[in-house]
C-alpha cells in the first residue's frame, strides 16, 4: 500500500475524469473545479486503497468500471435542495395548472401524473406530494402519483427513507407538518418522517437523463426538472428538454429552475413565465 498523495490531481487526470463525467452524465465540470474534485474524491481513493489519481483513472477506464463510474457521479452531482424551494412554482401549480387539469381528469377518469426528474434527497417530490394532497382534498376521486428520479443511487436511498432533521422541514407550514409528518422518538429524536400515505404515492427510480430509455410513465402532466440544466452545455440541454417534452402530454408543463434559462435551446415549448414552459 503506497502512501496517499493528497491533492496531487494532475491536469491529465483531471481531464480524464471531467471527460468521463461528461460522457456518462453530460455534467460539464469546466476548467475550475480541480479543488472541488480533489476534496470529493480524496476520501473515495482512501476507501479504495488507491494511491494516485492516475491509478484511479486507470480503474475508471477498466472493463467493469460501471459501478465505480456511478460512485463518481454520486460524488459529483451536487444536491442542494430544500422543502418548498422556489415556492412560486408550487403556487403556479395550485393556482393555474391544477384548476385547468382537474375537470379534464374527472372527465377522462385518468390519474394525475407528475414527475420530479431531479429529485435529489426527496425534498422536492415530498413538497409536491404535500401540495397535491392538499389541493386534491377537495377532489377525492382524482387519483394521483408522483414519479421521482435522480442520477445518484445513494441520494435516492436517502429520499426513500424520508427522514429529515426538524430544521430541514422549517419551510413546511406547521399545520401541514402535523398532517403529513411523524415526529421521531428515541434515536430519531429531533427528526421527522413523511407519513406512509404520502410516501406510497411516490415511486423512485435511478434515471440518467441521457440514458436510452426512461423507466418512467409517458404522458406526464407536469415535469419538474429544476437546477440540473445549469450543469449542461447547450447541446445537452437541448437533448434533455426534447426528451423530457416527449414524456409530457399535449398541454403539459415543464418546470426548470429560476436560474436556468432555455435561451439558445431549440425546444418547441411555449414560455409561460420564469422557469415554466408548456407543450403546445
Amino acid at each position: 500500500m503506497h502512501s496517499f498523495h493528497d491533492g496531487a490531481l494532475s491536469a491529465q487526470a483531471y481531464r480524464t475524469i471531467v471527460d468521463l463525467v461528461y460522457e456518462h452524465s453530460r455534467i460539464n465540470l469546466g476548467e475550475d473545479k480541480q479543488t472541488l474534485l480533489s476534496n470529493r474524491l480524496g476520501k473515495r481513493l482512501k476507501h479504495l486503497g488507491i494511491a494516485s489519481y492516475d491509478e484511479y483513472c486507470a480503474l475508471l477506464k477498466s472493463p467493469g468500471a460501471q459501478e465505480e463510474i456511478e460512485h463518481l457521479l454520486d460524488l459529483i452531482s451536487t444536491n442542494h435542495t430544500r422543502f418548498y424551494r422556489e415556492p412560486d412554482h408550487f403556487t403556479y401549480l395550485t393556482e393555474k395548472i391544477l384548476p385547468g387539469l382537474i375537470p379534464k381528469l374527472h372527465a377522462e377518469r385518468a390519474p394525475l401524473r407528475v414527475w420530479s426528474a431531479a429529485s435529489s434527497s426527496g425534498e422536492e417530490p415530498y413538497t409536491l406530494a404535500i401540495v397535491l394532497a392538499e389541493y386534491l382534498r377537495a377532489h377525492p376521486t382524482v387519483n394521483w402519483k408522483i414519479e421521482a428520479s435522480d442520477i445518484s443511487r445513494s441520494i435516492i436511498a436517502k429520499a426513500e427513507r424520508a427522514i429529515y432533521r426538524m430544521d430541514a422541514v422549517e419551510p413546511v407550514p406547521l399545520e401541514l407538518l402535523k398532517r403529513y409528518f411523524q415526529k421521531g422518538v428515541g434515536e430519531f429524536d429531533g427528526h421527522c418522517r413523511v407519513r406512509p400515505e404520502l410516501r406510497e404515492r411516490i415511486r423512485y427510480a435511478r434515471v440518467n437523463l441521457f440514458q436510452p430509455d426512461y423507466p418512467i410513465s409517458p404522458k406526464q402532466h407536469v415535469i419538474f426538472c429544476r437546477n440540473v440544466m445549469i450543469y449542461f452545455d447547450i447541446p445537452s440541454r437541448e437533448a434533455a428538454v426534447k426528451r423530457l417534452s416527449n414524456h409530457l402530454v399535449s398541454g403539459g408543463h415543464l418546470i426548470v429552475g429560476h436560474s436556468e434559462s432555455l435561451m439558445g435551446v431549440r425546444h418547441g415549448l411555449v414560455s409561460i413565465k420564469q422557469g415554466i414552459y408548456q407543450k403546445p
